[in-house]
């Protein structure tokens, strides 16, 4: 007897495998959904929808959850994981997407029939056509009356932890924009534009390609994959934030650059900063150690400079002890520090679900041991250029003022937005010191980088 042939792939079937392996594994949608979407072989169309379920879900899978529980009559972590994540699924295509209920319901009723009990189907299969009978609009208002407090209502109704929302209030309070919290937590939800960079020296923008708003060097992809473009010019075009490309050139940009200088990249993984750093000083003669302390990101690091790989060496250690080993060797640092990651929560959805208040502490404790080894990297007059994929203030401001207090004398701010403005294609719209840079999603289109700009004495 013959076996029966495996199902093809559907979009709904690619993202809900997904779902799982994210919440099973601790896997990175990022990742692993390229993977995905190679071996299955769909069509653009589908591929793209696969895209939109998974990310879309992972953005608004605190919220569906809310939804779920008002139908279902329990929590969430009373519903088997599996069940959980395809109404989840069906959450999405039903109150977002508006996709027709017969095919929502039914698609993802077949989803649970394929990894689930037989009475988990009947389960799943009511609670769903229960979200379905029920305006998106009026979801929203009864999940908003179910909330605790304004903090509760926000974190339910923009699918952010409490602790996320409060974090974006203080850091939009520094700068005198509290108003913008719903704004900014509704960009987040967003997917975001497809930036690339073309490497100064290396690479051309394509012609017809839209110029970023901001980076002189980066453009917007219009659709489709942009694998191809990468690949036909050997990684000199690559697929990166404005934001990040704009921190890169403000390492590069400060002041002018004298050949010979040595540049330090702290924690060079996964490279993308790397990558322009390093194209730049093959322009102007200066010469770039890339750093980094896991050995499977400093392979993406080798990946991503290939491009100007001569005028690159590669390290892989501890980044804060660099400064003891190498004191004063370097004209300028550059420290991408590890960090919550608060700033990317766009692209990488899942990660809002992953962090938590008690990863903070030991993160900024790793970023002050690395400013310091970064200080005493630096020759006297050197710059360093701090910067996190973060808003959080214990990680941007706090983190620079407690520096200048442990390096009293040593250490100076240098105008940031001055050096910004100047490179950037358009004005940006900044706020708060302005020897800090602060981007935001709904204000830039960019990740929440962070940027400072300072001086060894």
């Amino acid at each position: 007897m013959s076996e029966r042939p495996a199902r093809q792939a559907s979009a709904r079937s690619v993202a809900f495998d997904v779902l799982r392996a994210v919440a099973e594994s601790d896997a990175y949608a990022n990742l692993l959904l390229p993977v995905r979407l190679e071996r299955a072989r769909l069509s653009h169309s589908d591929a793209a929808l696969a895209t939109e379920l998974t990310y879309g879900t992972l953005r608004l899978l605190g919220y569906y959850d809310r939804v779920i529980e008002l139908v279902a009559g329990r929590t969430t972590d009373r519903i088997d994981e599996p069940v959980l994540d395809a109404l989840r699924l069906g959450c999405h295509q039903l109150l977002t997407l508006r996709t027709p209920s017969h095919a929502a319901v039914n698609e993802t009723v077949e989803l649970v029939r394929s990894a689930a009990s037989r009475s988990a189907v009947g389960f799943a299969n009511g609670v769903l056509r229960s979200i379905a009978r029920v305006k998106p609009d009026v979801w929203r208002q009864r999940v908003a009356d179910r909330a605790r407090n304004e903090d509760d209502r926000l974190s339910a109704l923009e699918s952010h932890p409490a602790w996320i929302v409060r974090a974006f209030r203080h850091a939009l309070a520094a700068e005198h924009r509290e108003s913008e919290l719903e704004e900014l937590l509704r960009a987040d939800n967003e997917a975001p534009r497809v930036n690339l960079v073309a490497l100064p020296g290396l690479a051309q923008r394509p012609e017809d390609s839209d110029l970023d708003r901001y980076s002189p060097i980066g453009f917007v992809w219009k659709g489709g994959d942009p694998g191809a473009i990468v690949s036909e010019t050997d990684g000199a075009v690559r697929v990166q934030d404005e934001g990040s490309q704009l921190a890169a050139q403000m390492f590069v940009h400060a002041r002018d650059v004298e050949p010979g200088e040595r540049w330090l990249d702290l924690c060079a993984g996964p490279g993308g900063k790397a990558a322009i750093l390093a194209a730049a000083a093959k322009a102007s003669g200066a010469r770039l150690v890339a750093n980094e302390l896991v050995p499977t990101r400093l392979d993406l690091v080798r990946r991503a400079v290939a491009p100007a790989e001569s005028v690159v060496k590669f390290t892989e250690r501890d980044g804060t002890v660099i400064g003891a080993q190498e004191p004063e060797r370097f004209d300028r640092v550059l420290l991408d520090a590890p960090c919550t990651g608060l700033g990317a929560l766009r692209r990488r959805p899942e990660a809002r679900w992953r962090k938590t208040p008690g990863d903070v502490p030991e993160l900024t404790r790793l970023q002050a041991a690395l400013i310091d080894s970064a200080v005493k990297a630096l020759r006297p007059g050197g710059l360093l250029c701090y910067v996190t994929c973060s808003p959080h203030l214990a990680e941007t401001r706090v983190q620079v003022s407690d520096a200048l207090k442990r390096h009293p004398g040593e250490l100076r701010e240098l105008p940031t937005q001055d050096v910004v403005q100047d490179l950037s294609v358009n004005p940006l719209e900044l706020a708060g010191d302005p020897a800090q840079v602060q981007l935001w999603p709904h204000r830039h289109g960019t990740d929440a980088m962070f940027i400072a700009l300072l001086e060894k004495q």
